[in-house]
């Protein structure tokens, strides 16, 4: 299955040495859609490939809080997103805007296994993160039911999780979009280190999480660190699978002063 996919990718990025028996598995992981083919998945955007995603004027196009504009809290904070449970909050509501702490940490979609890896990976963080009083808030590209599978079959704390299904927030921050970044990206090599953290947070992984916009499934995800308003640490993953190093993440939340 997906040959022509893996084919492309081995040519792409990887040399022959780095493949083993594993590699097809992880590539399967890395479709957005494991029953289809690549043919099949990009017939679905072909819009998409022949028309520039929006794209904020807010926001330069790199992985630096030297790229946001300094109000870039307050651009954020109008932002309308869901709870899993389908209640809209605005960002400006999710922390305390003066002194409070917040990872932001914004999944690719809700059906990428890839961001179940990685909501695994937060969930399994979460008690450190409430220890240096720093609140977790996931968001993922799709409706609230698709948000409450990922959090049903995860598990993931259903109050840590919101739903974005028009992308606003990833547009405000400039994140990544498009075939390119989600198949072919040289960064995503990175889950070739991580295959069994991947294989172990997809146990219960469904295909259904999905968002019924495919159109989701070609968006990059990030990771924020807020202090306040102030923007402390800004990572745009630069292909799938490319997540923040949590240990960054750490560092930098147990030099700030929790007021």
């Amino acid at each position: 299955m997906m040959a022509s996919v893996q084919g492309s990718l081995a040519l792409a990025k990887f040399p022959s040495s780095s493949f083993s028996s594993t590699a097809p598995k992880i590539f399967n992981f890395l479709h957005p859609f494991p029953s289809t083919t690549l043919t099949a998945t990009l017939s679905l955007f072909s819009s998409t490939l022949t028309t520039p995603k929006r794209v904020s004027s807010l926001v330069a196009k790199a992985s630096s809080t030297t790229a946001y504009p300094q109000d870039i809290a307050d651009v954020l904070a109008d932002v309308t997103i869901f709870t899993a449970t389908g209640q809209p909050v605005k960002f400006h509501d999710l922390w305390d805007q003066n002194e409070g702490i917040a990872v932001v940490a914004l999944l690719r979609h809700f059906g990428c296994p890839c961001c179940w890896e990685l909501a695994k990976a937060l969930k399994e963080t979460k008690e450190r993160f409430d220890s240096a009083g720093v609140k977790l808030i996931a968001v993922g590209v799709g409706a609230p039911n698709k948000a409450r599978i990922l959090a049903e079959r995860l598990p993931f704390p259903l109050d840590c999780l919101y739903a974005d299904p028009d992308r606003r927030a990833y547009d405000v921050l400039g994140l990544y979009y498009g075939v390119g970044r989600t198949f072919f990206n040289p960064a995503s090599a990175t889950v070739l280190s991580r295959f069994k953290e991947l294989w172990e947070a997809t146990r219960n992984y469904t295909i259904e999480a999905t968002p019924d916009d495919r159109s989701g499934v070609l968006q990059q995800g990030g990771m924020f660190l807020f202090k306040g308003k102030q923007l402390l640490y800004a990572w745009k993953d630069e292909g799938t699978g490319d997540h923040a190093p949590m240990e960054d993440i750490f560092d930098i939340c147990c030099k700030v002063p929790v007021a």
